[in-house]
């Protein structure tokens, strides 16, 4: 038997690089996924959904339960990340930093809450090690991930006595498609590649599968005393004090 099986897993922005992993390792674990995002999934039960919209959220939750009847296990993995500094950044770009990355998410377990009362289910949110510490140009997303993080440990406490947890799991550098476009925009993608995986103790970056299976164990039932809790998977760096190069 496999960890979820019959369990109903509801994963935001399931469609392409953590989350296309998370959605994937659920599903191999048994578990019925559904992935929301703007865009369609071809490889799973996908809904449409735009998370700047505050209606969005209910919408998605009320999908995933007219369909499957219930729901065990979200994860809020959507997000967005803008490069600014604050006094460079409008007022309505930093709303909307603040609506995919803090208010969706809050939306979304608002909406679950009363499903996952009923399964004694399980929130994962996907914060960041920049909701702990900061990269250059990155206010909004540093703000709302810390949010996001603080968000958790509220809703583990004021929930925990009904059977739900909610955990947070805050990746450093991870080999996205995404990240790889980024290093391939630089003038030497070599360089940038090694020195990338050299600030890290562990001597290279992250994997997405990596960042599912943890997903899935503080998903499943053997983590079941563990909540309120943020899991920086980083490969060490937020451990790794930086020295002047020479």
């Amino acid at each position: 038997m496999k960890r979820f099986d019959g369990k109903v897993a509801l994963v935001t922005g399931g469609r392409s690089g953590i989350g296309r992993a998370i959605s994937r390792r659920l599903r191999d674990e048994g578990a019925a996924v559904f992935t929301a995002q703007r865009g369609a999934d071809e490889e799973f039960d996908g809904i449409k959904a735009d998370f700047t919209d505050p209606a969005g959220p209910a919408e998605v939750v009320d999908e995933v339960i007219a369909r499957a009847g219930k729901l065990d296990v979200l994860v809020n993995n959507a997000g967005m990340m803008q490069e600014a500094r604050v006094e460079d950044m409008t007022i309505e770009d930093w709303h909307r930093n603040l609506a995919v990355n803090l208010t969706a998410p809050f939306l979304m377990i608002k909406s679950a809450l009363p499903h996952l009362r009923k399964t004694k289910g399980n929130i994962i949110n996907i914060g960041s090690i920049e909701g702990l510490g900061a990269n250059p140009m990155h206010s909004a997303y540093c703000a709302t991930k810390a949010g996001l993080h603080g968000l958790t440990r509220a809703v583990a406490v004021d929930h925990g006595s009904e059977g739900i947890r909610c955990n947070t799991v805050a990746p450093g550098w991870i080999d996205t498609d995404l990240n790889r476009e980024f290093i391939e925009s630089m003038p030497d993608p070599t360089a940038f590649r090694r020195d990338i995986g050299g600030i890290h103790p562990v001597a290279r970056t992250g994997k997405p599968e990596e960042v599912a299976a943890l997903v899935a164990f503080l998903a499943a039932d053997e983590a079941e005393f563990i909540t309120g809790q943020v899991y920086s998977i980083d490969g060490g760096r937020m451990s790794k004090l930086s020295l002047p190069k020479n």
